[in-house]
């Protein structure tokens, strides 16, 4: 018998799906609730700030350059490749303020 890519896809999805029911379905028991340890939360927040920061700041530079790369090769063709650059960096942009919005709401869990 033969697996396919869609059949390994498949199973790897339905499997996926059952397993995080499962661990969704535990409970947290108090005592472990209370020995949490805030610092962790400050930690998450901050790596994860600045990997979006870091990610958003890439992504910026590639888009960027690659339109200005256009405009360099074809004058022309400022007119149709300045909008939607503006739109990408705007939207890479809301990226990492999504990701400001998580750290600032895990960082108000301490």
């Amino acid at each position: 018998m033969k697996i396919t890519k869609q059949m390994a896809a498949a199973v790897a999805a339905l499997f996926t799906l059952l397993a995080t029911a499962v661990a969704h379905a535990q409970t947290v028991s108090p005592e472990i609730a209370r020995a949490e340890n805030p610092r962790w939360y400050a930690l998450a927040a901050a790596i994860g700030l600045g990997i979006a920061a870091f990610g958003g700041a890439l992504g910026q530079g590639r888009a960027a350059a690659a339109a200005l790369d256009g405009i360099a090769r074809n004058p022309g063709a400022n007119d149709k490749l300045f909008t939607p650059m503006i739109i990408g960096l705007a939207l890479i942009e809301s990226l990492v303020i999504y990701s400001l919005l998580i750290a600032l709401l895990l960082y108000a869990k301490l």
